[in-house]
């Protein structure tokens, strides 16, 4: 949701006459790690323990 408020708060500048240009590039500093056993199993792809350990969510 944070994303989208950022997003259109970069349209809301552009509406109001902004450059794209001239808009700076907002970084997430936040990221989530998010793993599909199934897909990855799907694909003959195996997860290390130490990874799974790591994520924020393993989907199952």
């Amino acid at each position: 949701a944070e994303k989208y408020r950022a997003a259109a708060g970069v349209v809301a500048r552009i509406l109001r006459g902004a450059k794209p240009a001239e808009i700076p590039v907002d970084y997430s500093l936040r990221f989530r790690l998010v793993i599909n056993e199934r897909a990855a199993k799907a694909i003959g792809l195996q997860i290390p323990q130490s990874v799974l350990m790591q994520a924020d969510e393993v989907i199952r």
